[in-house]
């Protein structure tokens, strides 16, 4: 698999990771056999990074991370903290990140964590000169590696890149979200901020699987998040509404090239942009895993294409989401 640099880390990565929040919650139950198994094959697929959070399933995400790297050593894990608490810039506390930090270590089985990022927190928490002197301190003390932000705006995103010691930004980028091209991506890539590409598919409507029949189950964020119950209404479907995510899904299908699946197709779509330095999508089961994988082996799209995938974006979707994140 193509290596890229992840931001000011120093470490090299492979272009696809997993993203483990379903193997915590929020996507319907998966037995702790099957996310390990499901780890697994991505580690043989080629995976190197992945990415996790306190707060996935209570821990449980972290916990069973936690079991994979003591069996596969020399993988890249990032987690992410803020999530547990009210959402208040006061919570934001060197005293709190340790508490916090020593949570994750324990979950995970390490002493130093290699990534640790602000979970999407409040947007004063971004321009807090006292936030960053706090993660500085943790990387002194040894406790992590290496800390970067998860946003959900791109004027967060800029802030954050802005910092010296942020290494990296976590960003909702898809065909469905395209203005961190705009300013976040030649930003990120002027400064060395690494660029990790979450929710990729869309809460899977680019997977090209679901109809408006399908039916998401009471713990699946994708029934009970549609409207921003629970958290920000941009981790669901990209903010997209359901009926018109859908129709794009179907203006899209005819630009997928033979060979390759829809799926396939939105994960190629944002390795090709330039800056991003992993994406990182779900996977249930070992199937899955490999699958996204194997997005890596296909040739970049050509430009025709891309203009086809910004076209769609631009009549269907630009009016929903791109004034909002």
């Amino acid at each position: 698999m193509e290596q890229r640099a992840l931001g000011r880390t120093g470490r090299q990565i492979g272009v696809i990771g997993l993203g483990a929040w379903q193997l915590g919650a929020d996507w319907g139950e998966v037995g702790e056999d099957e996310a390990l198994a499901t780890l697994h094959a991505a580690v043989d697929a080629g995976v190197t990074f992945i990415d996790t959070a306190d707060v996935y399933g209570d821990g449980r995400s972290e916990q069973i991370v936690g079991r994979l790297i003591k069996e596969r050593p020399g993988l890249t894990v990032a987690t992410k903290m803020g999530r547990r608490v009210p959402q208040e810039p006061s919570a934001y506390t060197l005293d709190n990140f340790r508490a916090w930090n020593d949570r994750s270590r324990h979950n995970l089985g390490v002493d130093t964590l290699d990534l640790v990022q602000l979970h999407c927190p409040p947007t004063p928490v971004y321009s807090s000169q006292a936030v960053y002197d706090a993660l500085d301190t943790m990387v002194g003390e040894g406790r992590i590696a290496a800390y970067g932000v998860s946003v959900e705006t791109c004027d967060e995103a800029l802030t954050a890149i802005a910092r010296p010691g942020v290494a990296t930004v976590q960003i909702i980028l898809n065909a469905f979200r395209l203005k961190p091209l705009e300013k976040v991506l030649p930003a990120a890539a002027e400064a060395g901020v690494g660029i990790i590409a979450r929710v990729p598919l869309a809460s899977g409507l680019l997977s090209g699987r679901y109809t408006l029949d399908t039916a998401f189950g009471p713990d699946d964020h994708r029934r009970y998040n549609r409207n921003g119950e629970a958290f920000d209404v941009g981790e669901t479907f990209s903010g997209v509404d359901y009926a018109t995510g859908l129709e794009a899904v179907e203006r899209l299908r005819p630009l997928v090239p033979e060979g390759m699946t829809m799926a396939q197709f939105a994960l190629r779509w944002i390795i090709d942009q330039h800056g991003v330095s992993v994406v990182i999508p779900g996977a249930r089961n070992d199937r899955q895993a490999g699958a996204n994988v194997a997005t890596a082996a296909f040739p970049p799209l050509d430009a025709g294409t891309r203009a086809a995938v910004a076209a769609v974006y631009d009549e269907l979707i630009r009016p929903l989401v791109h004034h909002r994140w």
